[in-house]
């Protein structure tokens, strides 16, 4: 289902439950019923990671609440009103569960903390417990993690249980929230690997995995190659793989007239270095020391043409920003098409980032576009925006003539 709602300001149809993150500055920013006026952000900095970064930078003082769980000051949670400290990633249990979507056998890891926390520090999940208490109305010191847990996860058993292929269907919930151990994720862990397909299925398979099982082998088990499972999960109504839904084939004749368009100048893609993936690594000297890798990539044809040279520093601008940086000319990149690193930009006022300010690079989402969206997935487009490249001191040269 798509398109069941839409956003307030824009009117951007729903897709999957979700509207796209640019929507979210002029949501805080507009005033009207439905204006948001508190956020709470985990681990995140959309500040640097969201298109049209400078309208949500220039939103986010206006909320009238803001929540980060974080244990960095950065470019968005320098806004926050309150941070929560979370754990570090030794300080925290890890079952990873998206990256075996690409692994060809069945296999699971459990990684256990490397350290302990305090007895007095709650952990991230109790935080975020205590957040829900207070936002059902709960006072402040009368939030009880450890009956919203139970709750929550009592609930979450009655619905697991409704579908018939996991294997506890017509079984009495209170009958498998009893034998299952620990709290808060440990408990939703354990769930998954008994009521998946190698699981014991809470007795009905006594030979089966557990959460117990499993953390009994600290570098991870292999069950073998991948089994087939189509016939197994399909859930539409007639039995068949929907290859070509009319969601997505209504939009062809966008695709065509897409296709078709004869455009001239440059177009900005992004690209990620594996020492540097996202915002989250910049502040690790041994990590980002070294040559510059925050730099416009050109080829050598286009670079002429706009008349920058490999080492010097071109402004390069879109309809939704300008910034300048360093180039890098390369027969790497195909004529027409340039390149900048996404994550960058550490040089805002009020970051404690003391590696990253030193290593601060742009920010490539200055110049991409709030409202250039994938128009079936909703996903913002960061790649094929059209960008204009000059050296740095013939723009000031320019912008100084316009004012």
């Amino acid at each position: 289902a798509f398109g069941r709602w839409h956003s307030r300001v824009r009117g951007a149809p729903e897709v999957l439950r979700q509207v796209p993150v640019s929507c979210l500055a002029e949501e805080i920013a507009t005033p009207g019923d439905g204006q948001l006026k508190g956020l709470v952000t985990i681990a995140g900095n959309p500040v640097i990671s969201s298109p049209d970064c400078a309208a949500l930078d220039a939103a986010l003082p206006m909320l009238d609440c803001m929540i980060s769980i974080d244990n960095w000051l950065n470019e968005t949670t320098r806004h926050a009103h309150v941070i929560l400290p979370g754990q570090s990633h030794l300080e925290q249990p890890h079952m990873d569960e998206m990256i075996w979507s690409w692994a060809i056998r069945n296999a699971s890891k459990w990684s256990a903390p490397i350290f302990d926390i305090p007895d007095d520090q709650p952990r991230e999940w109790e935080v975020l417990l205590t957040l829900a208490g207070l936002f059902l109305g709960m006072p402040a010191d009368g939030v009880d993690t450890a009956m919203l847990d139970d709750a929550y996860f009592a609930g979450f058993v009655g619905k697991v249980a409704e579908y018939p292929q996991v294997g506890i269907s017509a079984r009495d919930p209170t009958e498998i929230v009893a034998p299952t151990e620990g709290r808060g994720p440990d408990r939703f862990v354990d769930l998954a690997i008994r009521t998946g397909s190698y699981g014991d299925r809470y007795g009905s398979n006594p030979d089966g995995w557990t959460f117990e099982k499993l953390k009994a082998h600290p570098n991870g088990i292999d069950l073998g190659p991948l089994r087939p499972r189509v016939r197994e999960v399909l859930q539409t109504p007639n039995g068949r793989i929907d290859a070509a839904p009319a969601y997505v084939v209504n939009d062809l004749p966008r695709l065509r007239a897409r296709l078709a368009r004869h455009d001239d100048g440059l177009v900005l893609v992004s690209r990620r270095h594996l020492r540097s993936n996202n915002s989250w690594m910049h502040n690790v000297k041994v990590l980002v020391k070294g040559k510059d890798r925050c730099t416009l990539m050109m080829h050598p044809t286009d670079a002429e043409a706009a008349g920058v040279a490999d080492g010097g520093v071109a402004s390069v601008s879109s309809e939704s920003g300008s910034i300048e940086i360093s180039v890098e000319v390369t027969d790497e990149m195909m004529p027409g098409v340039v390149s900048l690193p996404h994550g960058w930009g550490h040089d805002l006022d009020g970051v404690q980032l003391s590696v990253a300010k030193e290593f601060a690079g742009v920010n490539s989402n200055i110049l991409s576009p709030g409202h250039l969206v994938d128009a079936i997935s909703g996903n913002a487009v960061v790649n094929g925006i059209p960008v204009e490249v000059a050296p740095a001191e013939a723009r000031a040269s320019i912008d100084s003539g316009r004012g």
